[in-house]
């Protein structure tokens, strides 16, 4: 089963922690990346810091563009990964594992991905459109 792995981290704990420590956790990182290579489908991503955010949001019926992230939490994604392991067990198994745990301040998200998009598939027009037959909402979009 897929699932997207979200790291987590509070950037004002993240400006604290002394240059050389972060090197060292870089260098954990990379070995843990290299070390799970077999069930990491998808490097994903590390994203830039969230002040280079830019978010599209409706107002009044219209797509608006504004600077910055979309809310003002204090713990924001810096990345992402997919990996593909039997179940939940084997994904949290996985997840203790991240090196950057012992940093304060640090957390990582645990998602199961959405691999069946046979809803969507022409059948006549009986398949749902909104998912809710799924319980996934407007097709999974609200989370």
């Amino acid at each position: 089963m897929k699932y997207v792995l979200m790291f987590a981290s509070t950037p004002a704990l993240d400006a604290e922690v002394d240059v050389g420590v972060a090197d060292a956790v870089y260098q954990r990182i990379y070995d843990w990346f290299a070390a799970n290579s077999a069930v990491i489908v998808s490097g994903g991503a590390e994203l830039q810091p969230v002040v280079t955010a830019t978010t599209i949001r409706a107002a009044e019926g219209r797509p608006l563009v504004v600077d910055g992230p979309f809310s003002e939490a204090k713990e924001v994604i810096g990345g992402f990964s997919i990996i593909d392991v039997p179940d939940l067990d084997a994904a949290i198994a996985l997840a203790k594992t991240w090196p950057v745990l012992d940093l304060p301040g640090t957390s990582l998200e645990i998602r199961p991905a959405v691999e069946d998009y046979s809803r969507f598939e022409d059948d006549g027009g009986s398949a749902p459109v909104n998912g809710s037959e799924s319980g996934q909402g407007r097709a999974g979009l609200a989370g």
